[in-house]
């Protein structure tokens, strides 16, 4: 009996004594003829053909080498190589303040931005002590932001898989549903992309006026758009003979890799931290969570499209939960912010005409009325507010799966170790038992089924 097992890296110490060579164009014929004087039984006994994939690879977000060994088109080997898109974000977190860590989280799965911010911000409030003391808008806001998060994630992966099978439209299509979503963040955010919005404590700033009707209006397109991609997608016969059967991979094997998110609700394991270790309130939302019995690129595929409808469910939630909280809220569940001074950076801003958050009356006072005031901004700002010596984990359920955060502080103001456990990373190493054995044209859809993102690979 085999024995499951991951593969080595991916080094150049794989073709170390193996005959190698270079071909400049036009000269294959002259390779091939001294190959075929050799010795039939030496070749098949010696001879091994190494292929390197990448470091650019198609339906990769991001910079991504595979070293592949192949038997003619059928893949016996597959070795990661990550690391070409290294940032140092979590070391930088060390010489940043508490709430400056936001704006690196942001950037490290940057098709899924919200859930970093959201899971760093829980931890920071775990060692703050504050978790029970975020208001609750800011916790709806929090939900309906990585729900639409989610849908994002979703559909590129969904978009770029199809792309890489030769369908554009499905891309058009789930970049269309893309920019919906992006339009409601920056509404919020003021930014499309590196939001740095969610902030210990709460939000950077109150969401606008209109707020919630935006996003109903915008709800009815991003549903049409995924009800059109699945009518294309899920019984088009092409795309089920080129996906059904491709890159499967057992329950036991799933487990064994660490497979985390969609891949490993595929496969019948209907593990989902908003369900196992809620968070954000998630326990009092109605949503389900999707399972099928067969983990392979179709089935993968199934779990994200059922996962987007999921999530237009629990946004709706959200907008009901928003207006009612406006209308009949108390001023503390109406706040985005907890009413601490001493961490609620930045201070008593408001959403303004200058697009930054800065309200004229906030300025009047630290800068005519109150030098007190001023002093306390400039010092929350720049130095930022002490966190209590300790340690914390924090999960979240990330569009690819389980997201953990281990932050430790030494009881200052900056963080003494910021580490990430990011589902791209720990999806990766199944890759290898999903693609041996199968051809070299299936290994790009596996690779896309698993949906990686470099940015938070390479941390």
């Amino acid at each position: 009996m085999s024995t499951v097992h991951a593969t080595g890296p991916a080094t150049d110490e794989l073709s170390a004594g193996a005959p190698q060579y270079t071909l400049t164009g036009g000269d294959w014929d002259e390779v091939v003829a001294a190959i075929a004087a050799r010795d039939e039984a030496d070749r098949l006994e010696h001879d091994r053909i190494v292929v390197n994939m990448g470091p650019v690879h198609p339906s990769t977000h991001g910079v991504l080498r595979l070293v592949l060994e192949i038997d003619g088109e059928r893949v016996t080997e597959v070795r990661v190589g990550t690391g070409y898109l290294h940032t140092g974000i979590e070391k930088n977190m060390e010489y940043r303040t508490w709430v400056q860590g936001e704006t690196f989280v942001t950037r490290m799965d940057y098709v899924a931005p919200f859930f970093q911010e959201v899971a760093y911000a829980l931890a920071v409030e775990k060692l703050l002590g504050v978790t029970d003391d975020v208001p609750q808008k800011a916790t709806v806001v929090r939900v309906l932001l990585m729900e639409l998060n989610r849908i994002a994630s979703h559909v590129v992966a969904v978009g770029s898989a199809g792309n890489e099978m030769g369908g554009t439209t499905l891309m058009t299509i789930s970049f269309r549903c893309r920019e919906n979503i992006l339009r409601v963040f920056e509404m919020a955010s003021g930014l499309r992309m590196n939001h740095a919005y969610i902030r210990p404590g709460g939000l950077a700033q109150d969401i606008p006026r209109g707020f919630t009707d935006f996003v109903r209006s915008a709800m009815p397109n991003i549903k049409q758009d995924l009800h059109e991609l699945e009518l294309l997608l899920m019984e088009n016969p092409i795309l089920k003979a080129r996906f059904q059967g491709i890159g499967e991979i057992t329950l036991a094997g799933a487990l064994a890799m660490g497979l985390t998110g969609p891949c490993l609700r595929a496969a019948g394991y209907p593990l989902d931290m908003r369900r196992t270790t809620p968070y954000c309130g998630y326990e009092t939302y109605d949503f389900d969570v999707p399972t099928y019995q067969r983990s392979d690129c179709y089935t993968r595929l199934q779990v994200r499209m059922d996962e987007c409808y999921q999530s237009l469910k629990i946004v709706s939630q959200c907008v009901e939960r928003l207006d009612e909280i406006a209308e009949h809220g108390s001023k503390a569940d109406n706040a985005f912010m907890v009413a601490d001074p001493t961490i609620a950076w930045p201070a008593r801003m408001a959403l303004s005409t200058d697009g930054q958050g800065q309200s004229l009356e906030h300025v009047r006072e630290i800068m005519g009325t109150s030098m007190e005031s001023l002093i306390h901004h400039f010092k929350l700002v720049t130095q930022g507010f002490r966190v209590p010596a300790g340690q914390v984990f924090q999960t979240v359920e990330h569009a690819k799966g389980t997201l953990g955060v281990h932050a430790v502080s030494d009881g200052g103001t900056r963080p003494y170790r910021v580490h990430f456990r990011d589902p791209s990373y720990s999806n990766l190493q199944s890759l290898a038992l999903m693609a041996e054995g199968g051809m070299i044209a299936d290994l790009v859809p596996t690779l896309a089924s698993i949906d990686p993102v470099l940015g938070g690979v390479d941390r």
